[in-house]
């Protein structure tokens, strides 16, 4: 962001930020070409995928602690 301010100069930020000037140029042609997507779409794919992989996880979560709780009962060690 801050290559895109103008503030300071490409060889001041890399010294900064401990990066070489050509990488700080590729993130900002990077963001500039890309800021418009992301307003665009209200960031709603990001909002749904990450809906989704939440939804994976819970499902994951209730399968382990149906199994631990099976393999505690078969194993005599119940609560």
């Amino acid at each position: 962001m801050a290559a895109t301010r103008g503030d300071k100069t490409l060889a001041g930020l890399a010294q900064q930020y401990d990066v070489q000037p050509n990488q700080i140029k590729d993130w900002k042609k990077r963001l500039t070409a890309e800021a418009g997507a992301l307003f665009e779409s209200g960031g709603s794919q990001a909002a749904s995928d990450n809906e989704e992989k939440v939804a994976d996880l819970h499902s994951r979560i209730g399968e382990l602690t149906m199994e631990r709780d099976f393999l505690f009962k078969a194993l005599g060690r119940g609560r």
